[in-house]
């Protein structure tokens, strides 16, 4: 049944995903909603808020980050009163040491229709800040926010052509809804780093959401890119469960589209009979081969697992319970914005 959930929680939206490639860059990110969303996010959607990045240790003080709702109430959204936005927001600039404003979307202003550029250009003539606004919407799933975000930030930021510093490599993608272990030097991407991205050697993109800036960046300044996770794989480091064979076995990976190709790739070295990647959230084209698929619904899932003879599903925990009787062997791979912090609940119970 259509929008149906009996297991999974709802995923998180692309609001989120903004705020989760904003957040640490030294911003004022300003959530445009009545409250509701940013409770979602620093409640639900990002784990920084509560803990550590998952797989790393990083001083406290780098997961600091100025979060905020603009508090829009019912009236302020009707007549859509941007004045008192960049009033609030001028004031925080006046309070806070930051490299530039943020103004994440959310249902409110999608549904009334806010013209972002000219709150843009309302809140720099307020603030002495370069203000950057993200048009999501709250009906898009996290990895298009972060797309977005990370386009506004290059394509704002990253105007000057300088010298390429030889071994310098830029990860995009590497933010803790896309990846659920992250090594402290992938996620040390600052501010500093996005105004200088054209000294990048090469940018590796980990994940779908770092695709589009990927682009920008090879045409704006002729960087390379190149698509893998180079820490997705079921070895010894990456998968507790180094034991597991895959030889001559049918296998179904359910992840982001990066994460889940490299490990494809990985998995018929070792002998697999055949690699079904799907994914909940952005399938690009470039991406694709013939087979893979895109879930929606957890029918669609169900379907899926019953109907391909599968020996092995790699995925998240959570989606065990959709298929509790399948017969075959599962390989828990947590995805934050699947299950969110009872990623690590479920695989214990499971």
């Amino acid at each position: 049944m259509r929008g149906l959930r009996k297991y999974l929680t709802p995923f998180a939206p692309d609001q989120s995903g903004a705020v989760s490639v904003l957040y640490e860059l030294g911003g004022i990110v300003v959530v445009c909603d009545a409250g509701g969303c940013t409770g979602n996010i620093c409640g639900f959607d990002e784990p920084r808020w509560t803990a550590g990045i998952m797989g790393t240790q990083r001083p406290e003080s780098l997961l600091r980050s100025a979060v905020f709702s603009a508090g829009l109430r019912d009236m302020d959204a009707i007549l859509g009163r941007d004045d008192k936005l960049v009033a609030e927001l001028a004031d925080a600039a006046s309070k806070i040491e930051a490299n530039f404003a943020a103004v994440v979307g959310t249902p409110v202003p999608a549904v009334i229709g806010t013209d972002y550029r000219a709150l843009r250009r309302m809140a720099e003539r307020k603030c002495d800040l370069p203000v950057l606004t993200v048009d999501t919407t709250g009906m898009e799933l996290y990895d298009v926010g972060a797309s977005k975000a990370y386009v506004e930030l290059f394509d704002r930021f990253a105007v000057e052509q300088l010298p390429v510093e030889e071994g310098r490599i830029t990860y995009l993608g590497a933010n803790p809804l896309d990846l659920s272990r992250i090594p402290p030097e992938w996620m040390s991407l600052s501010f500093s780093d996005v105004v200088t991205a054209s000294a990048a050697q090469k940018n590796v993109v980990v994940a779908p959401s770092g695709l589009a800036a990927a682009k920008l960046l090879e045409r704006r300044f002729g960087t390379p890119y190149e698509v893998a996770n180079p820490l997705a794989g079921l070895g010894e480091e990456a998968q507790p469960d180094s034991r597991l064979s895959v030889e001559g076995r049918r296998v179904l990976v359910v992840d982001q589209q990066v994460t889940a190709n490299t490990m494809r790739e990985e998995l018929l070295e070792r002998g697999a009979a055949s690699v079904t990647c799907a994914t909940w959230f952005m399938q690009l084209p470039e991406l694709s081969q013939e087979g893979d698929v895109r879930l929606r619904e957890e029918d669609d899932f169900e379907e899926l697992v019953y109907g391909g003879d599968f020996d092995v599903l790699v995925g998240d925990p959570a989606l065990w319970r959709i298929v509790g009787s399948f017969e075959g062997q599962t390989v828990d791979l947590p995805q934050f914005p699947v299950s969110g912090n009872l990623a690590e609940a479920l695989g214990a119970a499971l």
